[in-house]
């Protein structure tokens, strides 16, 4: 962190009283989820589960039972860093009106923000895909370990409650049914190649025409869902300003671009 960053953001801020924050998975590393993508985001592992093949294919929703049981324990213990109370900070001094954030962890409303959307979900409830019944993610962990008693919570942690683990335990796996209809449970996150509900983009465009800039914190912006925002702000000629290391994929739109780690910036800023 520089001085010349914290400055770059605090000209940014001011004045500003309706300003929207869209937020990715940097922002989270210091809470300690890992991210899907480097500096020059480019995927630092294997690409992450397919909408279709989990809808499809029953090894595949082993595979992910399978791993998510390893890596869920450390995302519901994880805590909110300096970046997420920086911008619940924003919203309670009436600077910022809304945040959209692509990550499924929560940490946002854990540090206080109530204004929220949760882009592609959130990570500690199941929903099934028949009856939309709703299931805590905690009690679903209980019903695995059931099931499944060899389990151990362990392995590397990867991002979005992912974990590394044997691969050779994916077909020893019993995968639970949803306890009301036995349909198919699904975390209720948007996996890659899912669709957002239309209703929650328009929600944030309309909530784009009315704002006085857009500020993107951790976030490469290779995902057409969280890009097409940046866009859109563009074409509405807002101020638009990015916290990131690295690269993103709308440098050529974003006129104040701080080049840094999110936590330290955002909390001697805000």
């Amino acid at each position: 962190m520089t001085e010349r960053s914290v400055a770059q953001l605090n000209a940014f801020l001011g004045g500003k009283s309706r300003l929207t924050v869209l937020t990715g998975a940097g922002i989270s590393t210091a809470s300690g989820i890992p991210t899907y993508r480097d500096k020059a985001g480019e995927w630092q592992r294997s690409t992450p589960i397919q909408h279709q093949d989990f809808l499809q294919q029953p090894q595949t929703r082993q595979r992910y039972w399978l791993r998510s049981y390893s890596g869920w324990p450390a995302v519901s213990r994880a805590q909110p860093n300096e970046a997420h109370r920086a911008l619940a900070n924003l919203e309670a001094r009436g600077t910022c009106r809304l945040l959209v954030t692509q990550n499924v962890d929560r940490l946002h409303q854990k540090a206080g923000s109530q204004q929220v959307i949760d882009l592609h979900g959130r990570l500690d409830q199941v929903i099934c895909l028949q009856c939309q019944r709703r299931e805590d993610r905690d009690q679903l962990q209980a019903r695995l370990k059931a099931l499944n008693p060899f389990l151990e919570e362990a392995g590397t942690m990867a991002p979005d409650g992912d974990a590394d683990v044997e691969e050779n335990q994916v077909p020893q796996i019993t995968v639970p049914d949803c306890e009301s209809c036995a349909g198919i449970l699904k975390p209720e996150v948007v996996f890659f190649g899912g669709n957002v509900d239309r209703a929650i983009v328009q929600q944030i465009y309309d909530e784009l025409d009315e704002a006085d800039g857009l500020l993107i914190v951790g976030s490469s912006l290779k995902v057409f869902s969280g890009y097409r925002f940046c866009r859109y702000a563009a074409e509405r000629g807002l101020p638009i300003a990015s916290i990131n290391p690295g690269v993103t994929r709308a440098d050529p739109l974003i006129q104040t671009k701080i080049q840094a780690e999110a936590s330290a910036v955002l909390a001697s800023a805000c």
